[in-house]
C-alpha cells in the first residue's frame, strides 16, 4: 500500500474517522495534517513514512502476539459466551489450562486444545501463522468483575490473564419511575444558592436544606451541576465541566462550620468570630456573583486551622475519628493519594511562580508521579498532602449526609449528579494517568446552529486503545465515584461512549474529526455500575447523535435528554406533550442555553451579538428572525393545550416580561409529557434572564458565578415556587396518568 493508504489504515485502527458530517449534512474530510496530529496525540508515531509503517505493523500484529485480549465484556443475555484465545499455529495441538476466578472468590478451571475449538480468524504475521479460536465457557458467572487466566501446560511461561466483565442487560430504574411513574425535581447549580448562613457560595448544608424543601414541595429528585474537584490553587477556575478530577469533590462546597474540628478548634472559631472575617462573610453573602477567590481563601484558611487541630488531637492521639480518617485514606488508596499529592505540588509551585498553571509546566522531574523527586516531596510535605486528603474526607461525609437525607425523606430518586465529559489537561487526573490521555488534543464539537464556529472545550480525551488496555478501570472508577451518593447520574455528552470530536492542537474546531470508542463494552459497564449503585442513568444526547447511540441507549434503559426549545417538527412547531418519549428527562433549557426569560426576550442573542459570537452580521439577523418565529410557535403550542395565560397576546412581535403565570404554563406543558423525569431550573422559576454559562466566552461573561435572586430562607414563602410545585404535582401524580406499577 502507498503512504496515503497506510495513513488511512492506521487511522482506522486507532478509531480516527477520515471525515465527519455536520448538522447540515455537509461532509468534511479530515486533512492529513489532522490525521497525523491526532495520531501523535495518541502516542502513535506517524510523522514520517518510516514511523507510519512501523506503527502500522506494530498495531496490526499486537493483537496476534497475545494469548488473550486485555478485557472481555459479556452481557448477561449472551447466547453462547466464548473466550477468544490466540496461539501460533504450531502450538494449537498443545494442551492449555484455564482458570476463572470469580469476583466473590470462587475458582473454576479446565483444559482445552485450541486445535479442537472453533476457528474465529487466522492471520499470517511476522512471527508466523497465528489462529484465533473460541473457547466456550461452561457457564456464565454472576454479573461483576472476574479474572480469566490461560497457560500452556507444557510451557507455563506461555500464559496470559484478562479481566472478564459480565454485565446486566439494562441499567437500574427506581420504582418511582417504573410503570407510569413520572417524577419532577428542581435543577440546582449548587454554587448559586444564597442563604443567611453560607459563606457566599452554596454548600453541602444548603444542599441538605434544598432536599428538605424539595420533599415538602413533592419533588422526587434534586438535580445538581458537576461536583468534581477543581483547583484550590486557582480558585477562579470555576467551570464544573473543566475539573481537575472527576474522581473527587470540589472542597469549596464544604460547610466549614459543620466540620467537627471547627467546633473543637478555638483558633478556627476565633478567626471566624473576628470583625474583619465577619465583615468579609457579610459582603460575600450580599454579592450578586460568587467571588471564588475571596470565598475560597477564607474557607481554606479556616479549614487549615481545623485540620491542625484534628492532626494534633485525633491523628496523634489515635482517636476514633482519627481511625475513621485512616480508613478513608485506605479505601481511597492510590487515587486519593495522587489527588492530594497533586494539589500539594501545584500549590507549592504556584506559590513560587504564579504562572505555573498545571503539571505540564512543573519542573520536569516532577511531571511524572512515579519519580524519585515526587516521592521525596511527599515525604517532606506529609502534613500538607494529608490536609488535602482530609478535605476530601470531609466533603465525602457532607455529600453523603445529603444523599442519606434523600432516603430519609423518601425522595423517589434522590440526588441527581452530573458527570463531565473529561478533565482539565493541567489537573490531577491527567497528571496521574497521563499515558491514558491525549494531552495534546482537545474534546470539542463541530459547528452547529448555536455554535457556528464549532467548539473546542480544551479538555484532553482518553485514548480508546489505552483505555481498553487498562481493562476500562478509569471508566469504572469514574462511574463508581459519581454514583456512590446519587440516585441518578447525568452523563454529559453521552455520545462520547461511542465517539468524541477531537480537535488537533493549534487548529480550529472545524478542522477536527471524530474518534471512535468501544460503545458496547462501555455500555455494559455502565449498566453494571448502575445496577450496583441503584442509580438511574440519563444520557445528555443533544446535538448530532448517531443512530447507533440512540439504538443502544434505548434498550439499556438510559433516559434521553429532551429540552423544550429543541423539540420541534420540521416546520418549527413545538412537539405536543404527548409526542415526547416516555424514556426521557425533559426540561425547558439547561446551563449552556438561555433561561426561559432570556430565551423569550432574546437576551442571549443580544449577548452573542455584543460579543461577536455570530460568524457574520447576516447570521445574527437570521437568528433574531428565527427567535420571533419561536415565540409565535410557543404561544401557539400553549394555546393548543389550553394553557395560554389570560390576557397574553399571541402576537410574536409583542415581547412582554415572562410572568410567573407564563413560566408556569410552559412548565405544565412539559409536565403533561409521558417522560419519566422532569427538571425545573430555578432560574426559570425566579424569572432570571441571564444564563449560567455562555459557550464561546471566558471572561466576557460571568460564567458559573451568577447567584439565584431568592435566598433559601425565602423559598418556602415564595408563591411562584409553591404554585408551580402544586401544578406539577397535579400533572405528574399517578392519578394524572395510568396507575403506578405496584413495585
Amino acid at each position: 500500500m502507498n503512504e496515503q493508504e497506510a495513513l488511512d489504515r492506521l487511522c482506522a485502527l486507532c478509531g480516527i474517522d477520515l471525515a465527519y458530517t455536520d448538522i447540515w449534512g455537509k461532509t468534511h474530510p479530515a486533512s492529513d495534517q489532522t490525521k497525523r496530529a491526532l495520531l501523535a496525540a495518541m502516542h502513535v508515531p506517524a510523522g514520517s513514512e518510516a514511523e507510519l509503517r512501523q506503527s502500522l505493523e506494530e498495531l496490526e500484529s499486537k493483537a496476534w502476539r497475545r494469548l488473550l485480549p486485555p478485557v472481555l465484556v459479556l452481557r448477561r443475555s449472551e447466547p453462547a459466551p466464548r473466550i477468544p484465545l490466540t496461539v501460533p499455529a504450531e502450538r494449537a495441538e498443545r494442551a492449555f489450562r484455564w482458570a476463572l476466578l470469580e469476583e466473590g472468590g470462587q475458582r473454576h478451571g479446565g483444559e482445552c486444545r485450541p486445535a479442537e475449538l472453533e476457528v474465529l480468524e487466522r492471520r499470517q504475521t511476522g512471527a508466523g501463522d497465528c489462529v484465533r479460536y473460541a473457547l466456550p465457557l461452561p457457564f456464565l458467572p454472576a454479573d461483576g468483575y472476574h479474572r480469566f487466566e490461560l497457560e500452556e501446560v507444557e510451557d507455563p511461561s506461555h500464559c496470559a490473564a484478562m479481566s472478564l466483565i459480565i454485565a446486566p442487560d439494562a441499567c437500574y430504574q427506581p420504582p418511582a419511575v417504573a410503570g407510569a411513574g413520572r417524577v419532577w425535581g428542581p435543577a440546582v447549580q449548587l454554587y448559586t444558592l444564597r442563604s443567611g448562613r453560607n459563606w457566599g457560595i452554596g454548600d453541602f448544608s444548603d444542599l441538605q436544606r434544598v432536599v428538605e424543601l424539595s420533599a415538602e414541595l413533592g419533588a422526587s429528585l434534586v438535580g445538581l451541576n458537576p461536583l468534581h474537584a477543581l483547583f484550590p490553587h486557582n480558585l477562579v477556575h470555576a467551570s464544573p465541566y473543566s475539573p481537575s478530577s472527576r474522581l473527587f469533590l470540589n472542597v469549596l462546597y464544604l460547610d466549614v462550620e459543620a466540620v467537627p474540628d471547627f467546633a473543637e478548634s478555638e483558633s478556627a472559631r476565633a478567626l471566624v468570630r473576628s470583625p474583619v472575617f465577619q465583615e468579609l462573610l457579610q459582603a460575600q453573602r450580599a454579592g450578586e456573583l460568587v467571588d471564588y477567590a475571596a470565598v475560597g481563601e477564607a474557607k481554606l484558611r479556616v479549614l487549615s486551622a481545623a485540620y491542625s487541630h484534628f492532626r494534633e488531637h485525633h491523628l496523634q492521639q489515635d482517636s476514633e475519628r482519627g481511625r475513621a480518617f485512616r480508613r478513608f485514606q485506605a479505601e481511597g488508596g492510590e487515587m486519593l493519594r495522587m489527588q492530594a499529592l497533586f494539589e500539594a505540588l501545584q500549590e507549592h509551585f504556584h506559590q513560587e511562580n504564579p504562572e505555573i498553571w498545571g503539571w505540564p509546566v512543573w519542573p520536569p522531574a516532577y511531571r511524572h508521579p512515579g519519580s524519585a523527586e515526587v516521592r521525596e516531596f511527599a515525604a517532606a510535605h506529609e502534613a500538607r498532602v494529608e490536609f488535602f486528603e482530609y478535605l476530601q474526607w470531609q466533603a465525602d461525609l457532607q455529600l453523603g449526609a445529603a444523599g442519606r437525607r434523600c432516603l430519609e425523606l423518601g425522595l423517589g430518586v434522590g440526588l441527581y449528579q452530573d458527570l463531565a465529559v473529561s478533565v482539565d489537561r493541567g489537573g490531577a487526573e491527567a497528571w496521574a494517568n497521563q499515558d491514558l490521555y491525549a494531552v495534546d488534543a482537545s474534546v470539542g464539537a463541530p459547528p452547529d446552529a448555536f455554535n457556528m464556529k464549532g467548539q473546542d472545550w480544551g479538555l484532553p480525551p482518553l485514548i480508546p486503545e489505552r483505555l481498553r488496555e487498562a481493562a476500562y478501570a478509569p471508566f469504572i472508577a469514574t462511574l463508581r465515584e459519581n454514583m456512590r451518593h446519587a440516585g441518578a447520574l447525568r452523563i454529559d455528552h453521552v455520545m462520547a461512549l461511542m465517539r468524541l470530536f477531537w480537535v488537533p492542537p493549534g487548529n480550529s474546531a472545524a478542522e477536527g474529526t471524530y474518534v471512535n470508542y468501544p460503545l458496547a463494552d462501555l455500555l455494559g459497564i455502565l449498566a453494571l455500575e448502575s445496577q450496583r449503585n441503584r442509580c438511574l442513568v440519563i444520557g445528555e444526547d443533544l446535538g448530532t447523535v448517531p443512530d447507533a447511540v440512540r439504538d443502544a441507549l434505548g434498550p439499556l434503559g438510559v433516559l434521553s435528554y429532551r429540552l423544550l426549545i429543541f423539540e420541534r417538527h420540521d416546520d418549527g412547531s413545538f412537539k405536543a406533550p404527548g409526542e415526547y418519549p416516555r424514556q426521557a428527562l425533559v426540561a425547558v433549557s439547561t446551563h449552556d442555553l438561555p433561561t426561559l426569560a432570556g430565551y423569550w426576550q432574546g437576551v442571549d442573542l443580544e449577548l452573542r451579538s455584543a460579543l461577536h459570537l455570530f460568524p457574520s452580521a447576516e447570521a445574527g439577523r437570521e437568528q433574531y428572525a428565527l427567535r420571533e418565529q419561536d415565540r409565535a410557535q410557543l404561544l401557539a403550542a400553549l394555546q393548543r393545550e389550553g394553557l395560554l395565560p389570560e390576557g397574553l397576546s399571541t402576537d410574536p412581535r409583542s415581547v412582554p416580561a415572562v410572568t410567573p403565570e407564563f413560566a408556569r404554563a410552559v412548565h405544565v406543558y412539559l409536565a403533561r409529557s409521558p417522560a419519566q423525569v422532569m427538571l425545573v431550573q430555578l432560574e426559570d422559576v425566579f424569572g432570571q434572564s441571564e444564563q449560567v454559562n455562555l459557550p464561546g466566552t471566558t471572561d466576557q461573561h460571568p460564567n458559573w458565578r451568577r447567584k439565584l435572586t431568592v435566598g433559601l430562607e425565602q423559598w418556602a414563602q415564595d408563591g411562584r415556587l409553591a404554585a408551580l410545585a402544586e401544578a406539577l404535582r397535579r400533572e405528574r401524580s399517578p392519578a394524572a396518568g395510568e396507575p403506578q406499577n405496584s413495585c
